[in-house]
């Protein structure tokens, strides 16, 4: 969560939104979000230790894939079992489901 605070906050990053309406639905993805601990470190396994955590969550949370435009950051992602894709590529697996 530390991390999508840090990057939607960033100064024009989503201009169409206002502050309280990106806190708020930050809130609301904290809501419904479950908590994982992390007993495995990975690390330094990605070029940005943050994405690193964000992978280390995904193995811990058993996720399938990791949603994110920025697949070169992820490139070594799919070696520990994770998928990394896009948000329209992940809209395209969910309409074939």
């Amino acid at each position: 969560m530390f991390e999508y605070d840090d990057v939607t906050s960033r100064e024009g990053l989503l201009p169409h939104f206002q502050p309280a309406e990106i806190q708020a639905f930050l809130d609301w993805f904290t809501s419904i979000s479950s908590l994982h601990k992390v007993y495995f470190l990975w690390r330094p396994l990605l070029k940005d230790p943050k994405d690193d955590m964000v992978l280390e969550c995904a193995i811990s949370a058993r996720a399938h894939c990791i949603v994110t435009y920025n697949l070169n950051d992820f490139l070594k992602a799919e070696s520990l079992g994770v998928r990394v894709v896009t948000p329209s590529e992940l809209l395209e697996i969910l309409t074939k489901i």
